[in-house]
C-alpha cells in the first residue's frame, strides 16, 4: 500500500463514504470510485467473494484512488492476515465484543513491536518484495485501518474497555445487529437503537477513538455525520442496484 487514502483525510477531521460490496466484478467498484466514493468495504462475511477475487477488486479500488477495505469473516488471524496481504488498507473484523477480542484483532493486524502479524514479503501488500522489507513493515503499520464491528448489547456494554485498546482507528456501529439485541430487530431507527448509538458516538470521541456505522439513505448519512460519524457506510452495491433498477420500472409504469 504506498498510500491510505482514507486514514488522513479522517484524522483531518472529515467525513468518508462508501459502499459495501457483495457483487463480485471489479467494475462495480471502478464505477463507484469515479462517482466518488472514499472507500469501498469488500464484504467477506456475507458474500460470495474469496480472497484470489477480492485481490482484484482491491486492485480496481486503488487505480481510482479508493480505500479498499475488507470485511472478514471472523476475527482469525488467518483471515485478518490473508486480507492485508492482499493489499487491503483496512480490517473490518466483526462482532468483537469484549477487550481482548478487539486486543487480539489489533496484534493480528500490526507487526512486531505493536502486534504479531504473520510476516512475509511475498505478497502483494509488499509489492512483491518491491518495497525494502524493514520499510514495507514500518509503512504497514502506520497505514492499516483496524475497524472492529460492535453488534450486539455485550459491545455496547464493554465499549468503554474496548475504547481502550491501543491502535483502533474505529469503532463500526452495526445498527441491525445492535437492533436485534435490543429487541426490535430491523427497527434501526428506534429510539432505543439511536440511543444507544449516541451514548457509543459519545464515548468514542471522549476516547479519540473514530466512529463509522451503517446508513441507507442520504438524510440518515447526514444525521449521523452530523453527530460525529465519520466512517458511513453507505448501502451495499446489490440493493442500490435493485433499487435504481425498480425506480426506473415504477417511474415508466406508472
Amino acid at each position: 500500500m504506498t498510500v491510505n487514502y482514507i486514514k488522513q483525510k479522517m484524522n483531518d477531521g472529515h467525513a468518508v463514504l462508501g459502499p459495501f460490496l457483495k457483487m463480485n466484478d471489479p467494475a462495480l467498484i471502478e464505477q463507484a470510485a469515479l462517482a466518488g466514493f472514499d472507500f469501498c468495504i469488500i464484504d467477506m462475511e456475507h458474500g460470495p467473494i474469496s480472497f484470489e477475487s477480492a485481490q482484484n477488486l482491491i486492485r480496481a479500488a486503488e487505480l481510482h484512488g479508493m480505500s479498499p477495505i475488507i470485511r472478514t469473516t471472523d476475527t482469525s488471524d488467518e483471515n485478518i492476515l490473508r486480507a492485508l496481504d492482499l493489499g487491503a488498507h483496512g480490517v473490518e473484523v466483526p462482532q468483537v465484543n469484549s477487550k481482548e477480542s478487539a486486543q487480539a484483532v489489533v496484534s493480528a493486524s500490526k507487526y512486531f513491536p505493536e502486534g504479531t502479524r504473520g510476516v512475509c514479503r511475498y505478497t502483494r501488500a509488499a509489492e512483491y518484495t518491491h518495497v525494502e522489507k524493514s520499510k514495507h513493515f514500518k509503512l504497514s503499520n502506520e497505514r492499516t485501518m483496524v475497524l472492529v464491528h460492535i453488534e450486539g448489547l455485550e459491545g455496547i456494554n464493554n465499549l468503554d474497555e474496548i475504547l481502550d485498546v491501543k491502535g483502533l482507528d474505529v469503532i463500526f456501529l452495526g445498527p441491525y445487529d445492535l437492533s436485534q439485541s435490543c429487541g426490535v430487530p430491523g427497527d434501526v431507527t428506534n429510539p432505543i437503537v439511536v440511543e444507544k448509538m449516541k451514548e457509543a458516538v459519545k464515548k468514542a470521541a471522549a476516547k479519540g477513538v473514530k466512529v463509522g456505522t451503517f446508513v441507507e439513505s442520504a438524510e440518515n448519512a447526514k444525521f449521523w455525520r452530523n453527530q460525529g460519524v465519520l466512517y458511513i457506510a453507505y448501502s451495499v452495491d446489490c440493493g442500490i442496484y435493485f433499487n435504481a433498477c425498480k425506480n426506473i420500472v415504477d417511474s415508466v409504469n406508472k
